[in-house]
């Protein structure tokens, strides 16, 4: 079992940026992939970023490769998001996620942990 809390997000202005925090529970955080989603109002939950257990491996959706990074440190089970440049469009929830699936898995089918998730606004 993995509890996820998410945290760091808030208001923003337009080009800014915001780093998320995720803090997993468990002595077993390096056996899972570690992802995180969004979901705007009236639309669906994405992906947007994905990062091996190991933390050698990382993936990221088009519309924010470039911008955002992610990162994990096993030994205190976290996982962060550091956002930069932000856009109108990032405004969502964001949530941070864990998988059992070795790699860097995308579909938010292959996420067995979820958190709450962190509301994050970009304004113009």
């Amino acid at each position: 079992q993995v509890q996820l809390v998410e945290s760091g997000g808030g208001l923003v202005q337009a080009g800014g940026s915001l780093r998320l925090s995720c803090a997993a529970s468990g002595r077993t955080f390096s056996s899972y992939a570690m992802g995180w989603f969004r979901q705007a109002p009236g639309k669906e939950r994405e992906f947007v970023a994905a990062i091996s257990r190991s933390g050698g491996g990382t993936y990221y959706s088009d519309s924010v490769k470039g911008r955002f990074t992610i990162s994990r440190d096993n030994a205190e089970n976290m996982v962060y998001l550091q956002m930069n440049s932000l856009r109108r469009e990032d405004t969502a929830v964001y949530y941070c996620a864990a998988s059992s699936i070795r790699g860097v898995p995308t579909s938010t089918l292959r996420y067995n942990y979820w958190g709450q998730g962190t509301q994050v606004t970009v304004a113009s």
